[in-house]
């Protein structure tokens, strides 16, 4: 279970790639919501919910691994998160840099209830919660700008 928490909470060990791990996790998310975007709706939110709860625990239990809070390798949150805002996305390359752009701007400047979410919620929980929420903002601002492009 060692090596299987680790390889989930860093995205295949795409958190430990030099220089800002959580780009190089959304960017991971982009590859894997490739790979979904063609599953129905219910089968895409099914996948998201099942890498929510596994995300929940293997970034929980990197924290023990690693013994510190929200570890930078972890960045199982930002492949959620990116998928949340890719969700429905049209396979347009402008349209998916749009999804990256918003999602790591969301997941950065951490507006309410982003950044309360980060520094009132701990463990595994609140590890994935901040990114949910910020790929939330991502999905309905992209779903906006698709909407009137």
């Amino acid at each position: 279970m060692y090596h299987l928490t680790i390889a989930i909470a860093t995205g295949l060990y795409s958190g430990y790639l030099p220089k800002a791990p959580g780009t190089w996790g959304s960017l991971f998310g982009i590859f894997l919501y490739l790979g979904l975007v063609f599953l129905p709706i219910p089968g895409y939110l099914g996948v998201l919910t099942a890498l929510f709860v596994v995300g929940v625990a293997a970034a929980g239990g990197m924290e023990k691994i690693v013994d510190a809070a929200d570890p930078g390798v972890v960045v199982i949150d930002e492949i959620v998160g990116q998928l949340i805002t890719l969700a429905a996305c049209p396979l347009n390359p402008l349209a998916l840099a749009a999804g990256f752009g918003l999602f790591r701007f969301f997941d950065i400047l951490k507006p309410f209830p982003v950044g309360w979410v980060d520094h009132h919620i701990h463990g595994g929980l609140g590890i994935m919660l901040d990114d949910v929420i910020a790929g939330i903002y991502g999905f309905l601002l992209l779903r906006l700008f698709l909407a009137i492009s």
